[in-house]
């Protein structure tokens, strides 16, 4: 169980990218005060942790009404993340990671911001809807508890990270932000590898 919560935690932690989500969320808020701030961070985090407990509960059934199979979708996400992890660890940010140019630009004349991009697709994103999924799909029924506990945790630190934004970035600077990044790369990379093998001995392809 306890390897379960890890394996999720980890998975989540560096699919969502509390640290990364940082720099976005200053930019978009630099007009607001301290209160406007932090009830953004709360709207952001509390929408984005619905949308992830959404997929979580409806995404394998989802699969199943399109005629996925569980093997094929481990083996794509697990591509995905690989891209994801890709990205961390060049320490640059597409589309897969973050918002685009375009999507910040818009997002500065809008008073929604806290729900898109902030929300969705920053936090969740494709790569936090796809890990999710990947995790429920992967654990028992009696074991999606702490996969969803594993989201409950990173959600609470991407809303603190979010929260101290300011003394964070002052902590770690430019390239402590990049190092984190690079290591949760690697780490990512690992799993998304292991989802991707998953998915290809589950597929029946190679008995």
């Amino acid at each position: 169980m306890t390897d379960l919560f890890l394996t999720a935690f980890a998975t989540l932690f560096v699919a969502v990218g509390p640290l990364e989500t940082v720099p976005v969320f200053l930019a978009l808020t630099s007009g607001s005060d301290s209160a406007g701030r932090r009830r953004i961070a709360f709207i952001a985090v509390s929408t984005a942790t619905i949308v992830l407990i959404g997929f979580a509960l409806c995404g394998v059934r989802l699969l199943e009404l399109l005629g996925v199979g569980l093997p094929a979708f481990r083996t794509a996400g697990g591509i995905l993340l690989l891209m994801v992890a890709a990205d961390l660890l060049l320490a640059r940010h597409s589309g897969i990671t973050s918002i685009t140019t375009s999507e910040e630009i818009e997002a500065r004349g809008k008073h929604a911001i806290a729900v898109v991009p902030l929300a969705i697709p920053l936090i969740a994103g494709p790569g936090s809807m796809t890990a999710i999924v990947l995790l429920i799909g992967k654990a028992s029924a009696a074991d999606n508890l702490f996969v969803g506990l594993a989201l409950l945790a990173v959600m609470g630190i991407t809303l603190v990270c979010m929260l101290l934004g300011n003394r964070l970035l002052k902590i770690l600077g430019v390239t402590g932000s990049n190092a984190v990044a690079r290591v949760s790369g690697i780490l990512l990379a690992a799993l998304a590898m292991q989802f991707v093998f998953d998915g290809l001995s589950g597929s029946g392809l190679f008995h």
